[in-house]
């Protein structure tokens, strides 16, 4: 998924996604919400640390995502950390679930995001976990480049 244009804003990221995994592959799936949920995020109150999303009986889901109660809501407000649907295509769920059949792969929420049409959507990776020498690499590598950014600036 390049960068198309179709999105808005994001609205949650996951931090730790690119550290802990080595993302293989990303797809795009819009989630079902209800509207106060679609509101709260829209007011920055959506968390995707520790978030997981699994495929079970030919259906995708999405485990702890906490989305705060709305602030205006009321009694109808759900469950923050229900387990949410996700809305793929059969044939993209079919190749998900033989790859997560795989060992070692895992689906990661990477961003929750409002896309141009106004439906809150999510970008899924389909990821690896890193050893703890790869986050070690991981972290000399971003550490090296903001050392050359810095002298660049400095530079300048």
């Amino acid at each position: 998924m390049g960068k198309s244009g179709n999105k808005l804003r994001d609205l949650a990221r996951n931090r730790r996604a690119f550290f802990d995994y080595e993302i293989q592959e990303v797809f795009e799936a819009g989630i079902v919400l209800t509207g106060t949920e679609v509101r709260s995020l829209r007011e920055g109150g959506g968390q995707l640390t520790d978030t997981f999303a699994l495929i079970r009986r030919g259906e995708a889901w999405l485990h702890g995502l906490h989305i705060r109660p709305y602030s205006h809501g009321n009694r109808s407000n759900p469950d923050p950390d229900r387990v949410r649907k996700l809305l793929l295509h059969k044939r993209q769920i079919r190749y998900l679930g033989d790859k997560l059949a795989q060992a070692g792969l895992t689906l990661v929420p990477i961003k929750l995001y409002l896309a141009a049409s106004g439906l809150v959507k999510v970008e899924l990776g389909l990821a690896q976990g890193k050893k703890r020498y790869d986050k070690r690499v991981a972290l000399a590598k971003r550490e090296s480049l903001r050392e050359i950014e810095r002298a660049l600036k400095a530079r300048g």
